[in-house]
């Protein structure tokens, strides 16, 4: 009979273990098995993962294996991989090993996808349960989490554009109103601070808040709201970076602060809704109430949940009336709250008809703030240190600037992760990097690649570099309620491109390829896919890094241009991106 991972013994290997292995020695057969097998144990590095132990990485229940007795097998088998197998996982679990060739990924993932009738929350839950299915979150599954710094810099972009467009350029002075300090919402302190300004974030779980401020994310907490207020106010009137962490729940936190006629300048937040049983806690419990609650009455649970979602997003409605700047930073809480009221009571707790109170009324983050971007192919790329040393990032962070001397925003933001995020499990760092050549027609991510392999060549960098992304990128996602939000052609569900991107990168040679459905929005919310390419300092690895680093990219590039962005359309013509049906 299967049994529950939070029900089970965690497995003796991963206890002995206690992270990813470090250093130059090889454990497996070869460095592209080895960074498989260190990046899973690093996304269940107890500084790394949310809750380890039960085999959860991040949001909610993204989980890097279904069971621990899965965990042990996908172990063994990377230890025991060819240089010329492929290995298949399915929902966490190894299923089947084949040989392929030395070019072919040497993993392959799919995780959480159902059949269109059947992709929801419910059926996927009676899977889940029966043991027959994961959710896989998006880096979670796929073995790319490299902890709250994985998305800092994401977080830091949004809000230096949302700067940029309605703040001359800096939130100095500004208070940044939010919720949840999670594994992806943990970011949002330090990138408002980043960016000069004061944030206050919402946290039912204290721990959360105790773990952000160990690691220098959060600056101070407290259970006073007035407190909360009045710090932040001071902060702001004296032009000085600051957060503090509210323990408090969301919608309270919004609610009290309209009935205290108090008015951030922004809200946002990065709660994990987008999973109310396991993701969301309630109004009026803690955190040890909320899961006996869940524990006995997971239905009633839900509802609760969602009934405080209503109120939530009542909450940052009405603070956008009122005046402040709004945006929804990827968790589907409107989702949530508009197929509550399509199901419930199409009256919102204010009294207002939710035909004129649309949960959507504000926007999301990615068309108000990120779109631009990805129309030019630029997102989320990161990459790890197989070594452990830390010295070995601080050489890479040299070869952007050496590399990239013109970008000074991407410098700005190399010197200030230097200076203010601490690293967690595998020393990384993430930059967003695009599809831009140079004159020898090669892009910034593959100019990048190619150097990092050149270190490793040259003994400057002690071992291998595993370069990745988040699933989140210009052109591998689709996500009606996200990524794709409002596209310019009406194509926000096509999934057809995601799965080209994951098509491509295994035509291309990426060491690991995964399709992930849910991410951060929920089962039947989206679809979307990443890439691992391992630089050991082998020619073969700089073909691979060479052929992926520009497809990867392209596929933002030709995604957007075909949805008639004109950054994307410019984009194509200056790089020399083939566009077949751009002429006609």
């Amino acid at each position: 009979m299967f049994q529950h991972p939070r029900d089970d013994e965690p497995s003796p290997r991963w206890r002995a273990l206690d992270g990813a292995p470090e250093g130059t020695e090889l454990h497996t057969n070869g460095w592209r098995q080895e960074a498989a097998y260190r990046l899973l144990n690093n996304n269940l590095d107890p500084e790394v993962g949310e809750d380890p132990e039960s085999l959860v990485v991040y949001g909610g229940t993204g989980r890097a294996a279904r069971s621990w007795d899965a965990y042990d097998a996908i172990s063994e088998e990377l230890l025991d991989l060819e240089d010329d197998e492929t290995l298949l996982v399915q929902s966490g679990k190894p299923v089947g090993r084949f040989k392929t060739h030395d070019h072919a990924p040497r993993v392959l993932i799919a995780n959480s996808n159902l059949v269109g009738n059947w992709d929801g929350w419910d059926h996927f839950h009676e899977l889940e349960e029966e043991g027959l299915m994961m959710y896989g979150q998006m880096t979670a599954g796929s073995w790319a989490y490299i902890g709250t710094q994985g998305i800092i810099q994401g977080t830091y972009e949004t809000l230096a554009e949302c700067s940029n467009q309605h703040f001359d350029g800096t939130l100095e002075g500004r208070i940044i109103v939010t919720a949840g300090l999670g594994g992806m919402g943990g970011a949002q302190p330090l990138a408002v601070t980043m960016n000069r300004g004061v944030c206050i974030t919402a946290e039912v779980d204290e721990d959360r808040i105790d773990r952000r401020i160990e690691t220098g994310y959060c600056e101070e907490k407290t259970d006073d709201l007035d407190e909360a207020i009045r710090r932040a106010e001071e902060a702001a009137a004296a032009g000085e970076p600051y957060s503090v962490g509210l323990h408090m729940n969301s919608a309270d936190m919004f609610e009290g602060m309209l009935d205290r006629g108090f008015l951030p300048d922004v809200v946002t937040d990065q709660t994990a809704a987008h999973d109310p049983i396991e993701g969301y806690y309630p109004s009026g419990y803690t955190v040890a109430e909320a899961e006996a609650y869940r524990e006995a009455d997971p239905e009633g649970y839900r509802a609760d949940s969602l009934e405080t979602m209503e109120r939530h997003v009542d909450g940052i409605l009405e603070m956008q009336e009122r005046g402040a700047i709004a945006f929804e930073y990827g968790n589907n809480v409107r989702g949530a709250v508009a197929d509550y009221r399509d199901d419930g009571d199409p009256w919102a707790l204010t009294g207002t008809p939710s035909e004129e109170r649309d949960a959507f009324d504000f926007p999301g983050f990615v068309p108000a703030y990120v779109r631009p971007m990805f129309c030019r192919g630029q997102g989320p790329f990161r990459w790890l240190a197989l070594s452990g040393d830390e010295a070995d990032i601080y050489r890479t962070d040299e070869a952007v600037r050496e590399l990239f001397p013109e970008k000074d925003r991407l410098i700005r933001w190399i010197d200030l992760a230097q200076e203010q995020v601490e690293f967690q499990g595998l020393p990384a760092r993430v930059c967003w990097l695009g599809y831009e050549t140079n004159e020898d027609g090669i892009t910034e991510r593959a100019q990048f690649a190619l150097r990092i392999n050149e270190l490793v060549r040259e003994g400057e960098i002690s071992a291998p570099i595993v370069v990745t992304r988040d699933h989140l990128d210009a052109g591998s996602v689709a996500s009606p309620n996200r990524e794709t939000e409002a596209m310019r052609d009406g194509s926000d569900a096509v999934a057809d491109w995601p799965i080209l991107n994951a098509l491509l990168n295994c035509a291309s040679g990426a060491d690991i390829v995964s399709v992930h459905d849910g991410g951060g929005v929920g089962i039947g919310n989206s679809l979307h896919t990443n890439n691992h390419v391992v630089l050991d300092g082998t020619d073969r690895a700089a073909e691979t890094a060479k052929r992926v680093f520009t497809t990867d990219p392209g596929m933002g590039v030709v995604r957007h241009a075909d949805a008639g962005y004109e950054e994307a359309l410019a984009e194509a013509e200056r790089s020399n991106v083939h566009i077949p049906m751009d002429d006609r």
